[in-house]
Parts: structure tokens; sequence; C-alpha cells
């Protein structure tokens, strides 16, 4: 007769990988934004590993999580290990017939600065079916399934990708409205136009070009960059431009730059490009977005 004694069970998978995002990420609020759960759900992961090995791996504090030593010890071995499952999914999926290439890219640069260009990039990238997904924060290639991805970065970081694009910063506005504007200070009287991501725009202009303007902070606010430079377009305001994602709208005359005073951007625009079978192709392919 066969003995089938009971196995011993491991933790789940899923209170594995949020630990592992948790303690990579020091936040379980972070851990949930890149899992796509709660933070309750994070924590209670948790709780269900520190239950099993009978030992705390985050300190809970006010001002957040700290990994506790056997934390710290045991985080590069799980990065290490779903690093590989990500590699090894991404080979999985290398076995389809059919070719895919799939990008994420900041909003405000899939709208501005990609969109125009997808016909480029499809024609270098023949055979291959594109998808694109506008998030906000970028993906861990080493997890996810993107092979392409377009972001804003500070330029110390440009070293990591392939730089698109530098980055500058400048008032802009519609034709008409610049017909108003002779000098800086004559933003005292106009409406300022405020994107949420890049809410210091205005101030940065404002101090590296000695520009003193007392409603640094007053004017319509919008979460979406592309809407504030529409709104620019038709008048509404003046916005702080960046070079990187208003060339179209300046060459087309839709947006002037009214003073000529462009001062340094935190931010330059930067392609990676993940490990896979259409990498070499990706690559040649940024080659032709030059519109």
């Amino acid at each position: 007769m066969a003995v089938s004694p009971p196995r011993p069970k491991g933790p789940p998978l899923n209170s594995l990988r949020a630990f592992e995002a948790a303690a990579r990420l020091c936040s379980f609020s972070a851990a949930a934004d890149e899992l796509g759960v709660t933070a309750g759900a994070i924590s209670q992961h948790i709780r269900t590993l520190e239950n099993w090995t009978e030992t705390p791996l985050f300190e809970r504090r006010a001002q957040g999580v700290v990994l506790t030593s056997e934390g710290r010890r045991l985080l590069p071995d799980f990065t290490q290990a779903f690093d590989a499952m990500g590699q090894a999914v991404r080979g999985l999926r290398g076995l389809s017939k059919d070719r895919t290439v799939s990008i994420a890219a900041l909003p405000s640069v899939a709208q501005l600065w990609l969109q125009p260009r997808l016909g480029l990039l499809r024609a270098a990238l023949p055979g291959v079916s594109v998808s694109v997904a506008a998030l906000e924060t970028p993906p861990n290639l080493d997890r996810e399934l993107f092979d392409l991805t377009f972001y804003m970065r500070d330029p110390a970081d440009c070293t990591n990708g392939i730089t698109l694009a530098r980055d500058t910063l400048a008032p802009v506005c519609s034709p008409t409205l610049a017909a108003r504007l002779s000098q800086p200070r004559d933003l005292e009287d106009e409406t300022l136009l405020h994107d949420e991501v890049w809410a210091a725009d205005w101030s940065v202009w404002a101090n590296a070009t000695g520009t003193p303007l007392s409603r640094l902070d007053a004017g319509p606010r919008f979460s979406l960059y592309a809407m504030a430079v529409a709104e620019a377009k038709e008048g509404a305001g003046v916005l702080i431009g960046h070079s990187a994602l208003i060339t179209a709208a300046l060459d087309s005359g839709e947006l002037v730059q009214p003073f000529g005073q462009s001062v340094a951007s935190p931010f330059c625009l930067v392609a990676e490009v993940a490990d896979g079978p259409e990498a070499d192709a990706i690559r040649a392919a940024l080659g032709s977005l030059t519109v």
C-alpha cells in the first residue's frame, strides 16, 4: 500500500511577491501600486509570512516601514529569484508566433511625443504588433512584460537607456496671447497654467531667470500635461513648456516662446529596451523616430 504523508507547505507565492516588492521599495503603498493591489493586501501578505516564520520582517514606524535585519538578509535572494522568474516568463512569451512590442510611456510622452511617431515605429517594425499603455510610473522591465518604455528621467539617470531628447523649460502660449507680452514681468497680468506632475516648473524657471512673480501658485491645474498644452494653444494662459514634448507645436506655430529664455530642465526623454527577441529590432527602430 502506497504511503502518501502530507508534505510541508511553504507560504503563498503572492505573499512572497508582496514581501519582495515591499522590501525592495521600502514601502507597502509603493509595493501595492507596483503589484496592482491595495496597501492593506500587502500588509496582510507580510503578516502571513511573519506568522509563518514567527519572525518580524518589517518594523512598523509612524513615518513608514523599515526592514528588520532578517528582512534585509532575505531580500537579495528573493529579488534575484523574481527577476529570474520574470526573464523565464519573457522567454515563454517569446515562443509565441505572434511578434508583439508592448510599450509603456508617461501619459504626456505618449500623447505629445510618441503618438505622432507611432506610424514611423510601425513602419520600422514590419510584421510586429505595437501596443501602448500610458503609465505614470515606469514598469520594472525585469518583471513586467513590456518591451520598451519612454519616460522623462533625471539626466543623471540618462545613462540607463537611450537618450532621445534633452529637455529645457520656457514659457509658451498662443501667438495671440504672446502679442501682449514684451518682457517676463508682463506675466504678472496673465493666467499661469500648471501641470500637477511637474508642479515646480514655474518656480524652477522663475528662479533660474531671476523673474519675480508674485502669483506663482495661482492659476488652473491639470493632471494631464497634454490638456495643459491644449489649453495654452487655445489662449487660456501661459504654460511652462517642456521642449522635449512640444517641438511639434512650436514648429507649427500653435505655440510660441515669447521671451526666448529657456533654462535647463531636471529631465531628459529616455527610452529603455527590455531583453527579448525584438530587442535589436526595437533599438534599430528608435533611430527612425525623428519627427
